[in-house]
C-alpha cells in the first residue's frame, strides 16, 4: 500500500446538466480517491491524494479544472492538528 502524504477535498460546482459527465470523468482520474454527489452550494466533492500539497494543486489545475462542465471549484487541503 502506498503512503499518502497529502489529502484535499475539491468542492465542485458544475454547469446545468453536466453533473453525471463530470462525476464520471473525475472517477477515472488516478489521484481522485473518491467522488461524491452532494446537495448544497456545491454539486460534487472529490477526495484527492498526492505526494504533497503542490502535487495536489498541480493535479487540480492540470486535470480537474480542465474537465468540461465544471463551473468553479474550491480546494480544501487537509491538515493535521497537533496537541
Amino acid at each position: 500500500m502506498t503512503s499518502v502524504m497529502s489529502v484535499a477535498y475539491v468542492l465542485i460546482s458544475v454547469k446545468p446538466g453536466a453533473a453525471r459527465e463530470v462525476y464520471g470523468k473525475l472517477e477515472r482520474l488516478s489521484s481522485v480517491q473518491q467522488v461524491d454527489a452532494v446537495t448544497g452550494p456545491y454539486d460534487i466533492i472529490a477526495t484527492v491524494h498526492g505526494s504533497d500539497l503542490n502535487a495536489i494543486g498541480n493535479h487540480v489545475v492540470d486535470k480537474i479544472l480542465k474537465i468540461e462542465g465544471i463551473a468553479n471549484s474550491m480546494t480544501c487541503n487537509v491538515i493535521q492538528l497537533e496537541n
